[in-house]
């Protein structure tokens, strides 16, 4: 890895960005970027749990339905790699604004849909449109607070990314049982409007300078390629056994080639769409990794506890939803402290107390045992409430600390691209991993429950002497030990999470220090 510390240094004599805001238009202009993210972060997940739903209504199989969270998510990944020449082509906050307008467009468009075409389509548009967002919020953000203020800035969006996935469950369960699933869209309508109107009339003079760059069709064009391929590989994969299935393997070849392909053209290219010469900041590289692989575990246990919880516990979509928002509201309330003491301690603490908080979590939960009431299954929650407060401000502290102002947004577009890549990653690996763990766990209890077992004789006995017949006794017992097997398999990938966030800590402390105030350390640690 380059060292990186003379050009840390070189950065003081880089052209001051636009002056921060102050006062009540910081707070409003704040609070419309904080809105922007959350209206995006909240419709990756809101209309997951409504599938179901919007699958019936539309006339089509739950399996055709998924397409609709398949489409976002390709068209959001190959898009978010953009925003550096976006914001560079036609600067940040036209940028942002334009972002926020067409996405709250497209989602009047999804919200009037006519079949599951028409759907994807516009959910394709949304997507698209909706890369710039969060990485435009967060280079916004820190544009216009002081220096000295860059914690409270990154503490904000931190807070926003990580309550809306969670919110995002509750609202669409809600939506779905007691309106119309249109509403999951439509109710962007007036968020997006406020945002927009707000922040083109308080930032419009305050525009960062544009270049006239060229555009890189070929790597736009093989970015498009492999990302997308990656994405549809990934989203539907389980449904389709992974690598049993042609269309899987020629998906995996296509992200592959074209992966390298668009890597070795974007390192000769003058003028590339993704500036790699990031990746020769250690800082930078490091936080990214740490963050990905953090966000990857948060991520997969966000999706699989309340999958669990509503396929094995009887729990339904709003129950599992308000079994995590104590950890949102623990998040909420902690991240103004969080705040003020990452404007004075170094970054690299707070990442590894988030961390060991985040594993501390994993591993209250890697305990619950199949009759586990709702105060058990919230204690770890509110933990891990602790560890999202400072999670995601530290990591982009670090991930940003000593960068120039012109390299920030290209930095936030990777960052981000990295992180929501890691995310799709890990969501399929936990759910295939917890099928098949919860198989093997099936063998075993099915080996000790032989039809002579005494637990088995006696169970059936029990059940038949309540008024069961033989075979309605044999499927409750069945399906007693395959509730028991997706338990095993749900606590082991619990500890296996715990013990992971402990292992990224070291990954941290091998970057150099950071303040979220912004000064760089020169020192070496």
């Amino acid at each position: 890895m380059a060292d990186d510390s003379k050009p840390v240094q070189a950065q003081a004599a880089q052209p001051a960005g636009p002056a921060p805001m102050q006062g009540a238009a910081l707070a409003i202009t704040a609070i419309a970027l904080a809105l922007g993210t959350f209206m995006q972060v909240l419709d990756t997940t809101i209309a997951n749990v409504s599938v179901p739903t919007i699958a019936g209504n539309l006339g089509v199989s739950a399996d055709q339905g998924t397409w609709v969270i398949t489409s976002f998510a390709v068209a959001n990944g190959a898009s978010v790699p953009l925003t550096g020449w976006l914001m560079q082509r036609y600067g940040v906050v036209r940028t942002f604004v334009a972002s926020v307008t067409g996405f709250t467009i497209a989602s009047f468009l999804c919200g009037v849909s006519w079949n599951l075409p028409s759907l994807i389509v516009f959910r394709i548009l949304q997507g698209a449109l909706s890369g710039p967002m969060i990485p435009g919020s967060q280079a916004l953000l820190i544009m216009i607070f002081p220096a000295a203020q860059r914690g409270t800035a990154l503490a904000l969006w931190s807070m926003t990314t990580l309550v809306a996935p969670i919110c995002g469950p509750i609202l669409g369960g809600y939506i779905s049982d007691n309106i119309s699933w249109p509403w999951i869209f439509l109710i962007n309508l007036p968020v997006g409007a406020i945002c927009a109107v707000v922040c083109w009339r308080a930032m419009k003079s305050r525009e960062t300078p544009t270049r006239q760059l060229p555009i890189d069709r070929w790597g736009f064009f093989l970015l498009l390629t492999w990302v997308g391929a990656l994405q549809v590989m990934l989203d539907t994969g389980k449904d389709a056994d992974w690598f049993n299935s042609p269309a899987i393997v020629v998906e995996m070849l296509i992200a592959i080639v074209g992966f390298i392909a668009w890597l070795i053209w974007e390192l000769n290219e003058a003028h590339p769409i993704v500036d790699l010469a990031l990746m020769k900041n250690r800082n930078f590289v490091l936080a990214t990794t740490a963050s990905c692989l953090g966000y990857a575990v948060f991520f997969a246990t966000n999706l699989l506890q309340p999958l669990w919880l509503q396929t094995r516990m009887g729990y339904i979509a709003t129950w599992a939803g308000l079994v995590a928002a104590p950890s949102g509201v623990v998040a909420v309330f902690l991240t103004p402290f969080a705040a003020r003491i990452m404007n004075k301690v170094d970054a690299r603490w707070t990442a590894t107390l988030s961390l060991l908080a985040f594993a501390a979590s994993f591993y209250l939960r890697s305990l619950f045992t199949s009759d586990v009431g709702f105060q058990a299954l919230v204690i770890p929650m509110l933990v891990q409430g602790i560890a999202m407060a400072t999670f995601f401000v530290s990591m982009v502290t670090m991930a940003l600390n000593g960068l120039p102002a012109q390299m920030v947004p290209q930095a936030t577009g990777m960052y981000n691209f990295l992180r929501i890549t890691a995310g799709s990653f890990a969501a399929s690996l936990v759910t295939t991993s917890w099928d098949r763990i919860e198989a093997v766990h099936q063998t075993r209890l099915s080996e000790t429950m032989g039809s002579q077992a005494p637990s088995f004789v006696q169970s059936m006995s029990k059940l038949q002497g309540a008024g069961l017949s033989p075979l309605q006794s044999l499927g409750a017992v069945t399906n007693q030990v395959v509730s028991q097997a997706y338990m095993l398999a749900t606590v082991d990938i619990f500890r296996v999470c715990a013990w992971l966030m402990v292992i990224v800590i070291p990954m941290v402390w091998l970057s150099r220090k950071a303040i979220g105030a912004g000064g760089a350390a020169h020192a070496a640690d």
